[in-house]
């Protein structure tokens, strides 16, 4: 409690937040994956919009700011349906606040969609709901495929998705790419019914537990920027890492193919998982 309260006497600005990204080495024209925390900062003024904005100073209109703007199926669970004009994401009040903002495009995907701002903004996430949720042709893959980098503002490995399309690239057996299905409402206001992957049993014990993250300290760069720990790693140099672990095994625990965690079954599953890309479900409105 007295770490909490000593956080809350930080105070960081927009110019501070600036000055933390390029002690990282970024700058104008760089394409990065954000995972955030605005409470870790301590007091920020202006809240999520300053950390945004410091991001946007930062890259520029030449570069690329990606967002998670998930809802991990919540909205479905508590018996309503994702709405991309206004259901909020659960990833935490920065990117819920960056997918509201002008300029920032949202993928269609019912469960794991992506909000990005920039240049290719609309080329990452125009087709998300004809590929694989994350792989090579998703949002973050596509970012990653362009030198893209990961940034944790606040947070840890634990909020890092791009191993996700370390997995899906590897065809682990416990993911399908596009195995469960739900119905969505669109850009129009028509409901449509959009593929995504289908998770797992049981959390896998390298990646969601992140045991992998000791590793990538080779590879990672730190800073503080008020009370928040900042890293920064090239999500490229990360996929050997990543996908070592995976293939091998890790802290005693089995590699993917020695592992018995399998897909789950849920009311969602689709009978006729999709693969690949595939034709586009939403032609008909325009």
């Amino acid at each position: 409690m007295e770490s909490e309260n000593q956080k809350d006497l930080i105070t960081v600005d927009q110019e501070e937040i600036v000055a933390g990204l390029h002690r990282l080495g970024l700058s104008s024209g760089d394409r990065v994956m954000v995972h955030s925390s605005l409470r870790s900062f301590g007091y920020v003024q202006g809240g999520a919009a300053t950390v945004i904005a410091a991001l946007m100073e930062v890259l520029g209109s030449e570069g690329c700011l990606m967002m998670p703007s998930f809802n991990h199926r919540d909205v479905y669970d508590a018996g309503g349906i994702f709405d991309i004009r206004s259901t909020p994401t659960i990833d935490g009040l920065i990117p819920d606040t960056f997918w509201r903002m002008p300029d920032v495009q949202r993928s269609i995907n019912p469960t794991h969609a992506y909000a990005a701002w920039g240049k290719d903004a609309l080329r990452y996430t125009a087709e998300h709901h004809l590929v694989d949720t994350m792989g090579e042709e998703s949002p973050l893959g596509l970012l990653a495929g362009d030198g893209g980098y990961c940034l944790l503002l606040g947070v840890n490995y634990k909020a890092n998705t791009y191993h996700h399309i370390v997995e899906t690239s590897l065809a682990v057996p416990c993911l399908t790419p596009r195995g469960e299905v739900y119905p969505m409402v669109l850009p129009d206001g028509s409901i449509s019914e959009i593929h995504t992957w289908g998770w797992r049993e049981s959390l896998c014990p390298i990646n969601d537990e992140y045991r992998y993250a000791p590793r990538m300290s080779s590879i990672q760069r730190q800073t503080t920027i008020g009370a928040a720990t900042a890293t920064l790693y090239a999500m490229q140099d990360g996929y050997a890492i990543i996908a070592a672990c995976l293939s091998e095994g890790l802290d005693g625990y089995p590699p993917c193919s020695a592992c018995s965690i399998r897909p789950r079954q849920c009311q969602w599953t689709s009978q006729k998982p999709a693969s690949g890309r595939t034709s586009d479900p939403l032609a008909d409105f325009g």
